[in-house]
Parts: structure tokens; sequence; C-alpha cells
């Protein structure tokens, strides 16, 4: 690990033995086998991986294959407990130095890292910061260092911090140590950002699909404050793990109320919380103790829960790549989970009385711009996914099947004929106008910006008066939602015309939008798609258990776990994840042969827990009579 590039690498069987032995994975997930190939041969990296998408074993493998310190820089002191007994539960020699760690703690690690005990070690950007602590850094045997949440070090990314600044000092200090950066969400601007900042030389970079295909995602008109739909959505999920989003501390305080007073398991966490209770309700959230968390944005960045189930939101995001990032928490183990979005017209006037309070005139114009992309979304009957990806740089051509738009939640009709009208005059205009001008040609509107233009003559001018100003204003944002329009320079210029937009003007595609005399309807059940048909996986004994016994095992299996995690203080991921128990219960191994053939379950577990988990499975056989 972290010798210059171009020395030997090791190849693909010895990469996927040490997978399986210590981290119980078969394969690969996309980018993850390049990712290291390339840290190992000493290549500066960046990475932007979906959620869920592996990050952290990009540098835990090189870590376990190489020699030496690897350096993981990681945002929150809250969540590096878990990172490190996650780490240490797949065999991997862990700690981590930050301020909750007791005086004897702290010197236990200082000896354990002198010693070459120690393979990771996660420190906050706040510790990096201090010249002592980098100096320091170098008498351990420095082989790599990985940045977390990496969109942190830019102002154009949605969660800035001001320390992660200081990690640029790292390539002036450490000009031979390979740097990696990893990030669940970055535009092309914020990776560029990122690029310069760390100093990354000629950097080998990926850029994963960022579409969660196992999310459905789902807008909903708000009904009053949102509370009683938010308790009939969590009743339709009940036991399962989920987030509320509110945009508040009191909206957050009041939901939690609600749903505790309903007999929910919820607890409410926002900045104005003691820092105490704040990590007591995360605990409570990540160890399955609680359901439900309530929050404002100050929760969830880093979760690495991976069995949240839901996401709401019930007030408007302030920006699509936040909502992206937030729903983004939910099924980080590849299982379907839903994102509802609850969207009232008060929304609009909040968010613009916080952007006015914004000094700076190009930031303000700057939350101006992510409002107006978060208005689109929520209001738009364009395919959801197509939004969120497109903000990411990538095209989706539609028709997901697991959005609202798509499922044939939001009524649409075909605009194909309307949105002709309005393209035609972005095009006689110039294409340098926005849509309040179009909208006032094609409606026949004469203002004294239409008739100083002479646009009064144009042949589009009055053609669209069978429809009132919003109706049109709403098609427009529909067509740049679609990727048909497009502002000039992004923000403030007017529209132009796509190539799909091109293509849809000559009558070469077809346009549908929201039906006018349609809302977004009642709070709909859950819809969610059936689960594929699982991978076939080598059993013990008898045939395959039905679905009524196989639940009763995995139920079984989640007690023998959460003993375990108890009795150990972890969370109960990190014994074994939901995908685990359930490849468990569906090929019920009584060996250990068979146990270790299982996705999750390496040699470390095996030898830990294996056991355990064998005597659960053969105990609930002969229980149900199938032994």
């Amino acid at each position: 690990m972290g010798g210059a590039a171009g020395v030997d690498k090791p190849g693909a069987p010895a990469l996927l033995r040490v997978l399986k032995q210590q981290f119980g994975f078969d394969a690969f997930r996309p980018h993850q086998e390049e990712i290291v190939t390339a840290v190992m041969a000493g290549r500066d990296v960046f990475a932007a991986l979906p959620t869920g998408g592996g990050k952290s074993l990009c540098y835990q493998l090189p870590a376990v294959m190489g020699d030496g310190l690897a350096l993981i820089v990681s945002p929150l002191i809250s969540l590096m407990k878990d990172q490190v007994d996650g780490a240490r539960e797949d065999g991997i020699p862990a700690a981590f130095l930050n301020s909750t760690l007791s005086a004897d703690e702290a010197r236990d690690t200082w000896r354990a890292l002198a010693a070459g005990g120690i393979r990771l070690l996660y420190v906050s950007p706040e510790r990096l910061s201090i010249p002592n602590f980098r100096a320091s850094l170098s008498r351990f045997g420095l082989k790599l260092i990985a940045v977390d949440e990496a969109h942190c070090i830019s102002e154009w990314g949605h969660e800035f911090r001001p320390d992660y600044r200081t990690l640029g000092l790292l390539r002036e200090e450490f000009p031979d140590v390979p740097i990696a950066a990893f990030t669940a969400t970055a535009t092309a601007a914020v990776q560029q950002d990122v690029i310069r900042l760390l100093g990354l030389k000629s950097p080998f970079v990926v850029r994963a699909s960022f579409d969660r295909p196992e999310i459905f995602y789902r807008v909903v008109g708000r009904e009053g404050n949102g509370d009683e739909q938010i308790l009939r959505h969590v009743r339709q999920h009940d036991g399962e793990p989920g987030i509320v989003y509110r945009g508040s501390r009191k909206g957050a305080e009041r939901t939690a109320e609600l749903l505790a007073s309903r007999g929910i398991s919820a607890v409410a966490y926002h900045a104005g919380l003691e820092d105490e209770l704040r990590r007591a309700r995360q605990e409570q959230f990540v160890k399955d103790k609680v359901d439900v968390v309530v929050a404002t944005i100050a929760f969830g960045m880093g979760i690495d829960k991976p069995n949240v189930r839901w996401i709401v939101h019930g007030d408007l995001p302030r920006s699509i790549e936040g909502y992206y990032q937030e729903t983004g928490r939910a099924a980080r183990d590849g299982e379907d989970a839903e994102a509802l979005l609850l969207f009232g017209p008060g929304d609009i006037a909040s968010l613009r009385w916080h952007i006015e309070k914004v000094e700076d005139p190009e930031e303000r114009e700057r939350a101006e711009a992510r409002l107006r992309e978060m208005l689109r979304y929520a209001q738009s009957a364009v395919c959801r996914r197509t939004q969120l990806l497109a903000h990411f740089d990538e095209r989706h051509a539609g028709s997901c099947g697991r959005c609202d738009v798509c499922a044939g939640e939001v009524q649409r009709e075909d605009l194909t004929e309307a949105a002709r009208k309005l393209l035609s005059a972005a095009v006689r205009t110039g294409e340098r106008f926005g849509a309040h001008h179009l909208v006032d040609i094609v409606t026949g509107t004469p203002t004294d910006k239409v008739l100083e233009r002479g646009h009064d003559a144009l042949p589009t001018f009055g053609v669209g008066r069978e429809h009132e100003r919003g109706w049109w204003l709403d098609l427009a944002r529909d067509l740049e939602a679609a990727g048909c329009l497009v502002r000039g320079d992004g923000r403030t210029a007017g529209f132009e015309l796509s190539a799909k937009g091109r293509l849809l003007l000559q009558g070469k595609e077809t346009f549908m939008g929201a039906k006018s005399s349609g809302s977004r309807g009642p709070l709909r059940a859950s819809s969610r798609k059936a689960r594929e048909e699982q991978p076939e996986l080598p059993v013990d004994g008898v045939g395959e258990l039905d679905m009524m016994a196989q639940e009763g095992l995995f139920q079984s299996l989640r007690q023998v776990r959460k003993q375990i995690a108890d009795a150990k203080g972890l969370p109960a991921y990190v014994v074994f994840g939901d995908k685990t128990l359930r490849a468990i219960a569906r090929t019920r191994p009584t060996t250990s042969a068979a146990l270790l053939r299982c996705p999750g379950v390496g040699e470390a577990k095996l030898e830990a827990y294996g056991e355990l988990f064998i005597r659960a499975v053969r105990e609930f056989l002969e229980r149900a009579g199938l032994s």
C-alpha cells in the first residue's frame, strides 16, 4: 500500500481471496476493485460512489493487504466509534483519536500506533488542523490518507466544513503519500474543487451512477402541518426504522411528540439539544432502541445504519443535493425503501425568508437557484429520477417505475403541442429570455418588454390564450425539469433548447406533463415492487423453507444478533447486516463451511459468532419439524 505508481500490485485472485476471508464477500461491487488497485499502486483517487456503494472497503482492503498506517478523515466524532467497531469485527486493527477518549484511552492508542499495531486510524479534520498532530503522523509509517465525505471541502458542497480546508496541507507535508477522496454526492463543479483543494495529482477518477434504484420517490401535497400524514406513513411501516426531516427545531419537536403520544418509538434530534442528549439519541437509533428520529438537517451525515427503510421530508428541502443526500440514508443494504416528500405553498415563503437574510449577493443568488431547482422537482410531472440524476450531470431516460410519476400516481396528459408553442417562442426570440417573458408572448400579454422588442409581431404571440399564465409557467417548469429547456449559464440567463428540446420542437418527441386539474392527491399506501428473486446459494439439508418459516427464522436470528450486540455494546448491523441474516434464513446453514458461504460472513466473524448462529438455525429447524 502506498508505493509509487507502477509498483507490482496483487492480482485479482489475491484480492478476491482477502475480500472473502476478511469481509465475507465473494465479489466486488461496481468500481471497488479498480479503486483498490489504484490505491495499492500509489495513485491519488477521487471516487464519487452512491451511498451504499461500499466506499469504506476501498481503503480498508488496501490497509489489510499492505503495511503501515492508513489515516481516515471522518467528519463526525459520533460516528468514529461505530466505524472502528465495524473494522475490528472484521478483524482489522483500528482505532480513533478524538475528544471522547479518556486520557488513559488516548495514551493506549498512541502506544499502539508507536508499536505499529494499528492499520486504520480515524480522526476528524479539526484534529488534523493541529500542526503537532500532523508532524507525529510521519513517525508511524503513514502510507494512505482517505478523506471521507470529501465534498465538505468545497463551498459548492451542501455540507461545507471550514476545517476541511486544512486538509490541503496534507499534500504539502506528505507529498509521497497517496490521497483518496470519497463522496456520495458531488456535482462536476464540486469534483473539480475537491481535486484542486486536496492537491490530488493526476488522480484516478471514478464517477459511478448516482441512481438508487432501490428507493421509491414520492411527492405529496401537505395537509396542514403534515403531522397526521407522517403518522399514517409511519404506521404503514410499523417497526421499520426511518427518519423524518423537518425544517425547524420546533417542527421536529412537535412531530416527535405526536408520534410518541400515539405509541410510536420516536425522538427529536436537532442542534438545540445538549451534545450528550444528541449523542444518546443517535446511538439509540443506530442500535435499534428507537424506530424513528424526527430531525433537522443536523442529523444523519455519515450514519452507517444500513436498514433504514423510509425517509420523510415534512418540509421542502433547501437543495436537490441536500435532498438526495438525506434520502440516501435509506436502503444502504440495497433492499427496498421509500422517500416521501410533503410539499405545501408555505414552504416557498419560509425558504425565501431565509434566503433574504443571506448578506452575500452571490450566495443569495446560489440559494435562489437551489430553491428553483427544488421547486421544479416537487411541482413537476417528470420522472423524479430524471431530475435527481440531472443535477449530477447524469442522464436518465425516465420511465423508472420507481417514483410516483412513473408509477402512475401523478395525473398526466399529452402536452406536446403546447410545449412546441413555448419552445417556438424561445427560438424566435433568440433563446435569450426566461419563462415569464416567453409566457407573456404565448398568452398575448402586451407588456412593455414585449412591445419594446417587437415580440407582439411574432407568429407565436397569443397562440396560447386558452390557458392562464400560471398554467404556462407550470409547463415551462416541467420542460426545464425534463431537460428540454436549459438555462444559459445554469442560473440566471434565458432559456435555450437542448438537443432533446429541439427534437420535441421538430415533432420527433412527445411530452407528457401534469394534468392541470390534478393535485398530487392523498397519501397512498406503500407500493413497493415485488422483491427480485434472490440468487441461489448452496444449502444444507432439506429443501426451501416456505416464506413464513423463512421469516420466522429471520426473526430468531435477529434476536441472537441483538443479544450479541447488546452484550458487546455494538450496533446490531456491526455484527451482521439484515442482508446476511436473510441469506442465513434462506439457506439455513448447519455447518461452518455453509455459513461461510453466506455474504457478509468472513473468517473473523465465523470464528466469533459462527457457533451461535449455527445453533440458532438448528434449534429453529427442530422446533419447526424441518430438521
